[in-house]
């Protein structure tokens, strides 16, 4: 019987990396155990391990498990991997196959439902993940992955943006209002999906954004603006989180989830927000000469397009 187990350490020497590398080759197993890890090497990506045989058959999916039917992910076939690494996590040293951090996503068990060389039917039951999955070779032979299942999210909403109307004065019920600075720069909605934005192909920088999201989704509403010479996306709205869509939303929630997520980098920042402090908010603005304050009603949904319920008001 071969060893099926001699790629994986061909690739990786025991003194240099903290990985599992067993001497003793592979016992068969029937065990049905699966992990998928978060891999941040020299591109982020996600693995997913089912046992098979006594090793762990792994795959490299780029964007992570497709959350919907109509969506399918590459899904890259890698060695297959010993089962000491169903609890591995750590710091591959950098320069050593595939270098950088490994956590554990999720685990738990699966179901096969068909297993051939060219296709490979599942169902996992995991905490993060679960339900049916269809892994199948393509003529090129690289391999995708298909969910089964219906979605598990909601869909992205549409992203053109919410824009407010100017006034001359602020609202007379400031309580209901909460009070932003007008930036004065370029809007820019960023949809973040599998650790990836399309808003990189233009700002290199929001790589690093979109990573530090791992697999959660979310859209972010914000502004191009420049802050002591330099260049500052500033974030002001939450469309869309953890496959969920906010839209529908009050303000003030969708406020509160922008918030947690503590948006702060060399790059970008969540931007300032003062409920109902109408008059010190205008008079900060117009000391640091920025064209005005935006009003936005505590209970407003987000609308596309001009609004009413975000008022632009001069400092």
């Amino acid at each position: 019987m071969s060893d099926k187990l001699k790629k994986y350490r061909s690739k990786r020497d025991p003194d240099r990396t903290p990985e599992p590398v067993p001497d003793a080759s592979p016992t068969p197993s029937d065990g049905r155990a699966f992990v998928i890890q978060e891999h941040h090497a020299r591109s982020l990506h996600w693995d997913l391990r089912l046992e098979r045989d006594g090793v762990l058959v792994s795959w490299a999916v780029p964007k992570g498990l497709p959350a919907d039917p109509g969506t399918n992910h590459l899904a890259v076939h890698t060695e297959d991997h010993p089962m000491e690494y169903l609890t591995f996590h750590g710091e591959i040293p950098k320069g050593e196959y595939g270098g950088g951090t490994m956590t554990v996503w999720d685990t738990g068990t699966y179901d096969t439902e068909k297993w051939s060389d060219r296709e490979v039917k599942f169902v996992l039951h995991g905490e993060r993940a679960s339900g049916r999955f269809v892994l199948f070779r393509t003529r090129d032979k690289n391999w995708m992955i298909h969910r089964m299942d219906p979605p598990v999210r909601d869909p992205f909403p549409a992203l053109e943006p919410m824009l407010p109307t100017s006034r001359a004065r602020p609202p007379k019920d400031t309580s209901s209002y909460a009070f932003e600075f007008a930036w004065g720069g370029r809007r820019l909605v960023v949809p973040i999906d599998g650790g990836r934005t399309d808003a990189a192909r233009e700002h290199p920088w929001l790589r690093g954004l979109a990573e530090s999201f791992g697999s959660r989704t979310a859209v972010l509403d914000g502004e191009l603006a420049t802050l002591g010479g330099a260049e500052i996306l500033v974030f002001y709205d939450l469309l869309y989180d953890d496959g969920h869509s906010l839209v529908g939303e009050p303000y003030t929630a969708r406020r509160a989830a922008l918030e947690a997520l503590e948006l702060t980098g060399a790059h970008w920042q969540t931007a300032p927000s003062w409920p109902g402090e109408a008059g010190p908010v205008r008079q900060a603005a117009r000391e640091q000469g920025l064209p005005g304050v935006v009003a936005k009603r505590l209970d407003s949904t987000y609308e596309p397009g001009p609004s009413k319920s975000w008022l632009l008001i001069p400092p």
